[in-house]
């Protein structure tokens, strides 16, 4: 593993070093600690780097110090082009925290869906950083609302998922708007001919930072994911914990704040659990590691540098609580179970598809696939625990030392209470009984409807390309109208869910759809033409009855 940088290595004010610690953050990752410098000495850069590496604190930090130097913090003189709103939010966030301590510096977000009204009044304000949608972006120039007269710094982030989203256009007609000199920066997570083709036209020779890339080996571990709704990863832990029972396991997060926090709450919960980061002295460390390593402490719960001197060969299982920022994290993190020849397992939290995609991209790095489990459910934790209670109580029926206690249940008894009551009740304070969150439980099963929602789509998807091949042959469909349209509160995928019902037509027979306000105008393969017209007999599309015919082909003039 390379020799990583620490934040107060790099050459950043201390206003900014204040603010990194405070969000927890120790080391640079690779994107970080090799972009920040170039970007301070003015270049341009391009960054081939996956989603979750830190881009934002690579752009964010050299931005808000090159704009601290200034003198007119007041006007616009970075902006920020994003795929989306969700992660045009999610930077200004970040970006917010890094500026902390650097007075003057304002950072508004600009993405469709929120009324541009109140963006205006942002605007008039004062925003030395923008960060937008390049729709909503090109909006606001129009209005002239936005004036980039004075930029000095463009970023496209995610450049790839704009051109992929159709933006090219809105950000070549951008970057006509902004001034020629400027430093431009460019992050991508792909290179394709298109990126390139920007970067030459856009940028003056850009310094090429990439991932280091390097096989990576993955030992023999059992490796597993979760798709975690938001807000509730430490209530997923916990059942993890409670259904697996691991002798020893270390949780990874990816900041100090992380690790105090999740020490309390797990502590707050009944866990008998320990932590270990880079503020901790020496001696703290070691006093940590003696009972973790004795198993008075079960669970530890660590930085990815702190757990570099963890020398321990049983560890059951490891979480990934925070996705890993780096392929090589990941690896020094699940290389700490499946020690000495044995068996261990790892398990990673995700939140969001990002997340989900860059889970993705650590499984191509590392060649080696990592599987979805389902979370259990309360009742499957509960099932556990009793199997746990139960073999306890044998074990002590085994012993036979329970005697003792005779004289107490007589008591009981002579109250009115009865052997089966008292045993309950005995068994009520020996049980780890624990408030589940049942809402955990109900956020599972709405995830679950929209992934099945998705995946009709995605089918549905794959009917307009299996069409597509099919439309391709002249001659090969033919035209049919429908008695329901628009009125009838009908739409394609109501059409193809129904013809495609039982698999007695496929998908890819089906050809165009559209939806008109009385009825509706569908291609369908030729040779599936006479199997379509017998299956719409009595045919009922969201209720509604639907007849049909065969559409009339306008004779050609002669």
């Amino acid at each position: 593993m390379t020799e990583r940088i620490k934040f107060c290595e790099l050459p950043i004010s201390e206003e900014i070093k204040k603010a990194v610690a405070e969000m927890g953050f120790e080391e640079a990752t690779h994107i970080q600690a090799k972009s920040i410098p170039l970007m301070l000495d003015g270049l341009d850069v391009i960054g081939h780097s996956q989603t979750g590496t830190g881009k934002t604190a690579a752009f964010g930090i050299p931005i808000i110090e090159k704009i601290a130097e200034s003198d007119n913090a007041g006007v616009t003189q970075a902006l920020v082009l994003c795929p989306t709103r969700e992660l045009a939010v999610q930077a200004c966030e970040e970006m917010r925290k890094f500026a902390k301590y650097k007075h003057g510096i304002s950072v508004v977000p600009i993405y469709g869906g929120q009324h541009i009204d109140r963006q205006i009044m942002s605007l008039k304000k004062g925003a030395s950083i923008v960060i937008g949608t390049p729709g909503r972006i090109m909006d606001h120039l129009r209005r002239r609302t936005l004036k980039l007269q004075n930029l000095t710094m463009l970023v496209l982030d995610e450049a790839d998922e704009m051109l992929n989203m159709g933006f090219r256009e809105d950000i070549e007609t951008i970057l006509q708007d902004v001034p020629e000199e400027r430093q431009t920066v460019l992050f991508s997570a792909t290179m394709p001919p298109e990126i390139m083709e920007i970067a030459h036209q856009y940028q003056k020779e850009p310094a090429v930072v990439k991932m280091e890339s390097r096989e990576l080996t993955v030992p023999s571990i059992r490796q597993f994911y979760y798709e975690i709704p938001a807000g509730k990863k430490t209530e997923a832990l916990c059942r993890l914990l409670d259904f697996y029972n691991p002798k020893r396991s270390i949780v990874f997060c990816n900041t100090k704040r992380m690790v105090d926090e999740l020490t309390d709450d797990l502590q707050f919960r009944g866990y008998s659990p320990d932590e270990l980061h880079g503020d901790m002295k020496q001696q703290a460390r070691d006093t940590v590691m003696a009972a973790f390593k004795s198993g008075k402490v079960d669970i530890l719960i660590a930085t990815d540098v702190a757990a570099r001197g963890i020398d321990v060969d049983d560890i059951d299982a490891v979480f990934n609580y925070d996705l890993p920022q780096d392929y090589e994290y990941y690896i020094h993190r699940i290389g700490r179970t499946g020690r000495a020849g044995k068996s261990g397992t790892s398990y990673t939290f995700v939140s969001g598809r990002r997340q989900i995609y860059a889970l993705h991209d650590i499984e191509k790095h590392i060649k080696t696939k990592i599987d979805l489990k389902p979370i259990p459910s309360s009742a499957e934790v509960s099932e556990v625990k009793n199997d746990k209670l139960t073999g306890q109580l044998l074990a002590a029926l085994e012993e036979g030392k329970q005697r003792k206690y005779e004289t107490v249940v007589d008591k009981l008894m002579e109250q009115g209470f009865n052997s089966v009551d008292i045993a309950c009740a005995a068994l009520k304070l020996l049980a780890d009984d624990k408030q589940e969150d049942t809402q955990l439980d109900v956020l599972i099963k709405q995830q679950q409807k929209e992934k099945e929602k998705k995946s009709f789509a995605a089918r549905i998807k794959d009917v307009a390309k299996g069409a597509k091949k099919i439309v391709d042959k002249p001659g090969s469909m033919v035209t049919y109208v429908l008695s329901v349209g628009r009125e009838d509160k009908i739409t394609p995928k109501d059409i193809v869910g129904t013809i495609t019902k039982d698999n007695a037509i496929p998908g890819k027979a089906i050809g165009k759809i559209a939806i008109l306000p009385t009825h509706s105008i569908m291609d369908i393969a030729k040779d599936y033409a006479e199997v379509f017209t017998k299956k719409t007999k009595g045919l009922m599309i969201n209720g509604k009855p639907v007849s049909i015919k065969l559409k009339r082909t306008p004779k050609k003039k002669k």
